[in-house]
């Protein structure tokens, strides 16, 4: 899929809004990154440098192609919740090439269907909107949290089974990854 420069996509739910990411997202995003329950199945981005790099290129892909990793805003209370979206993975997956979905919340707002809520809303972008026939999630063995989000949005685990992330160190204990799928709802 070619990237072009399109009008960013922006989105709500019930209770977020998804939209590109702005300067006031950095703070919250860094300590969000620095907090070792939320990095706990994911390898450390290690410096605020590191973190605002990190929105700098999920800003830079939602300009040029209109969707990515969205910056996901609590509508409420306007607090920035994290991030939830879409992505054409850069590392050769086994499974390659796919669109990924995603999502990384503050722990403050674990627990409340945020990261369901949200990541139903760009599967309907994705579906909808981007036309793509299938999407892909994977996450570390370990993390039972992602992997029920998966299972609630409907994704089934691939029957291939689990495979090794190329962009995790051999050895590492969260190299070993599980894969989930969905395909396009059928019309009816």
């Amino acid at each position: 899929m070619a990237d072009r420069i399109q009008p960013p996509i922006e989105f709500e739910t019930p209770r977020l809004r998804l939209r590109q990411w702005l300067e006031s997202d950095l703070a919250p995003f860094a300590a969000l990154a620095a907090d070792p329950q939320v990095m706990a199945f994911l390898l450390p981005v290690a410096t605020r440098a590191d973190s605002d790099a990190l929105a700098e290129r999920f800003k830079a892909r939602i300009a040029a192609s209109g969707w990515g990793f969205w910056a996901v805003e609590h509508k409420d209370s306007g607090e920035f919740a994290g991030f939830t979206g879409l992505n054409a993975p850069l590392a050769a997956l086994p499974f390659s090439p796919c669109v990924e979905i995603g999502w990384r919340f503050a722990r403050k707002w674990w627990g409340q269907g945020l990261a369901t809520e949200a990541a139903r809303g760009a599967l309907q972008i994705g579906f909808e909107r981007l036309g793509l026939d299938e999407i892909v999630a994977f996450t570390a063995l370990g993390n039972l949290r992602s992997a029920a989000v998966m299972e609630r949005l409907g994704m089934r685990e691939d029957a291939a089974g689990a495979f090794d992330h190329p962009a995790v160190p051999e050895g590492h204990a969260l190299r070993r990854h599980r894969l989930f799928r969905i395909g396009r709802p059928q019309q009816r």
